[in-house]
């Protein structure tokens, strides 16, 4: 059987023509410049403002139109469609980091001014105008959600071992559905369920560290049991099955085969799960309240909270309200900082509790 051989033709590759490295940066240079002048021309025409984002997006669109037609004439339909679609997922994650970092600037802007000693050190006990801080506020954050911590881990973390290595049948799939409701549960819904607990053993109105803490704690609970169920049941079977062949009960095997092989999985999916709460204002306004003094005791008064705190300083401006509103970015600034060091702690131990694996 005859085989016949193409011969390649000069400028080519075995993958067929491709355009110049250089030839999407040069259209898309054209392109953006294109969209400018003629959004500069309108503005001169009309007499309005430039709009720099009008000019982008069309810069944007003429960009993917003109590089897949270049492309299909090119270098064929399939890799026509393979840079249309390229340069949609790349406008997407632009336009998805557009949001992130305006608001980062915006509050690294204005709440910058108000990072001082006094700010840290201070709370807003007797203070009307300017100056004060929130350490009042970091000081319940702290409280509040260690105290929240305390509470979900080690439900959310047995939860999860049962539905992994013990639950069968419909209890099973009863808990699983109920966990994944309880995902969606707004927050709001959490501190009225957190506040009506603790008004029918200690009547309306109260308001202290431990109810926002068990609020949290609705939402937490869900996040640990999820994340640490895929972690559980990423733990290959073979390592179970060798514990069990050398008589170690399941129990044991548990505790020193399957949660030191996921416990950086687990470990990432709590500390996630404590970002994600601890930013949440209605719950903590329902059930803890909010105060100008210091409250170290979670089960005795009010107790602030540095969202709730943002809040108040936002909501209730008095005078001068520059002062009030420098301390609401500050706040916001730290809860930011703070959700990010949570984030960044979280890799770090994903990587220091990762299986080592030699050769």
């Amino acid at each position: 059987m005859a085989i016949t051989v193409r011969p390649v033709s000069a400028g080519s590759t075995l993958a067929g023509n491709r355009l110049p490295r250089s030839a999407p940066w040069i259209v898309l240079v054209a392109s953006l410049a294109a969209a400018f002048a003629l959004f500069g021309l309108l503005a001169l025409a009309s007499g309005n403002g430039f709009s720099v984002v009008g000019a982008v997006l069309v810069g944007a669109l003429a960009y993917l139109a003109v590089v897949t037609i270049l492309s299909a004439a090119v270098e064929g339909r399939r890799q026509a469609v393979d840079r249309f679609v390229t340069g949609l997922v790349t406008g997407a994650f632009l336009l998805a980091m557009v949001p992130l970092v305006s608001v980062a600037i915006t509050v690294i802007g204005n709440g910058v001014a108000r990072f001082d000693g006094e700010f840290f050190n201070s709370s807003m006990r007797n203070i009307t105008g300017e100056g004060g801080g929130a350490l009042h506020a970091m000081v319940g954050t702290l409280l509040i959600t260690l105290a929240a911590t305390v509470i979900s881990v080690p439900l959310g973390l047995m939860t999860s071992i049962y539905l992994v290595e013990y639950g069968r049948g419909r209890l099973a799939r009863i808990i699983t559905f109920l966990v994944d409701v309880m995902t969606g549960i707004p927050s709001i819904v959490a501190g009225l369920f957190a506040y009506a607990l603790f008004a029918l053993f200690l009547g309306p109105g109260v308001r202290m560290g431990i109810v926002g803490a068990v609020s949290l704690s609705v939402l937490m609970i869900p996040v640990v049991v999820r994340s640490s169920e895929e972690m559980l049941r990423l733990v290959p079977n073979e390592l179970r099955e060798a514990s069990y062949a050398l008589g170690v009960p399941k129990w044991r095997t548990i505790l020193k085969i399957v949660l030191p092989t996921s416990i950086a999985g687990i470990t990432t999916g709590i500390m996630l799960s404590i970002a994600r709460v601890i930013g949440e204002t209605a719950p903590l306004l329902i059930t803890a309240g909010f105060t100008a003094s210091m409250n170290y005791n979670l089960f005795q008064d009010r107790m602030q909270s540095l969202p709730v705190y943002v809040y108040t300083q936002f909501a209730n401006q008095g005078n001068p309200a520059f002062a009030f509103l420098e301390r609401a970015w500050a706040a916001a600034l730290l809860l930011i900082l703070i959700v990010m060091a949570l984030n960044l702690f979280a890799r770090l131990i994903a990587r220091w509790f990762a299986p080592k694996t030699g050769r």
